[in-house]
């Protein structure tokens, strides 16, 4: 790591978000988003006995108002008031928030956002009272949802609310996204600040948002503080690293965040169901510990995966880092292990 400082250092304190009613959320038949992986990522984490490490919180509710602080009225109005009863009344308003085929109504679709939004409002507080270094949120992570409609099964961006209450504390906050989409709704969000750096890997061209291009980098005061870092489909853990490891030194050098929030989406995990790079656990997880390394407050959010046996394995895996603890290798090769 040259002579930027880094160091192992233990016993952080890593706060864990989850409440049980998360898992049963369900976007519908034949839909890839699946909120039960949040469940089974539970389910690993106490049974590897990492529950004991970790202090557990259940997240409060993020409120209308708590939403609104990026979300417009009108559009967060429409998500606490429809249902899939009601959904036929508001088609105007469906078409205008772009809610329909990839991102459904469903039922508890508004306490769904709530809780995932609550994670990491609520993580984001501990860091700024210095009672946590880490917090863990595997709820959050949708990085697509925008000021007023939804995006790729994202509808409240609870990215964009946790940085926001980080801001009242920190003056730089830096955005890492591994996901393999681009994580357009955060740098639009930020596309014209320099409080927030974004960093985005992604695959690119004829791919879902299709935004992130490396041309783009951020406008007016933003200028130069957005980095899109396109990639080809097959993208291996070496590669991977060499690209990640050497721009994420460089940024923290320069940019010198006082906070940092990484989104681990896992369909950048070799075998996703709608992904197309061939990192293994060992090659995603390696990006949570570099990240880790530079001791900067850090908040850990989900995001995508849709091999849902491997997005659970990957966030315990990344969870037992967050911690130092070692866990058997045994459960990531174990084929038994199915829901």
């Amino acid at each position: 790591g040259g002579s930027i400082k880094r160091t192992q250092m233990s016993n952080k304190k890593v706060f864990y978000y989850y409440d049980r009613e998360v898992g049963n959320y369900y976007y519908g038949s034949g839909h890839p988003m699946k909120p039960h992986r949040i469940r089974m990522t539970n389910n690993l984490l106490l049974n590897y006995g990492l529950y004991k490490k970790l202090y557990v919180y259940r997240p409060t509710k993020a409120t209308s108002s708590d939403m609104t602080r990026f979300h417009t009225d009108d559009y967060i109005n429409f998500l606490r008031r429809v249902t899939p009863e009601t959904i036929e009344n508001f088609q105007r308003e469906s078409e205008i928030f772009n809610v329909g085929d990839d991102c459904p109504v469903f039922d508890g679709l508004f306490e769904f956002c709530s809780l995932s939004a609550g994670g990491s409002i609520g993580g984001a507080v501990k860091l700024n009272k210095k009672e946590a270094d880490i917090a863990v949120n595997w709820s959050g992570g949708l990085h697509h949802a925008k000021k007023s409609e939804a995006s790729g099964f994202c509808y409240v961006n609870d990215i964009v609310l946790g940085i926001l209450e980080l801001l009242k504390y920190h003056k730089r906050v830096l955005y890492i996204d591994i996901d393999i989409h681009h994580g357009d709704g955060v740098e639009e969000a930020f596309y014209s600040t320099n409080r927030v750096m974004t960093c985005s890997f992604h695959k690119y061209g004829e791919f879902f948002p299709g935004t992130g291009d490396p041309k783009d980098t951020g406008s007016g005061e933003g200028k130069n503080y957005a980095v899109n870092f396109p990639l080809r489909d097959g993208i291996d853990d070496e590669s991977y690293e060499t690209i990640f490891r050497p721009l994420i030194a460089k940024i923290m050098e320069w940019y010198q965040p006082e906070a940092v929030v990484l989104q681990c989406g896992a369909d950048s995990l070799a075998g996703d169901r709608l992904g197309c790079f061939n990192l293994s656990l060992k090659g995603h997880s390696s990006c949570v510990e570099y990240v880790k390394s530079f001791n900067i407050p850090m908040m850990v959010l989900g995001g995508g995966g849709y091999t849902i046996r491997n997005v659970a394995r990957c966030w315990t895996y990344e969870t037992s880092i967050l911690l130092e603890e070692e866990i058997s290798d045994r459960m990531y090769f174990s084929s038994s292990w199915n829901y």
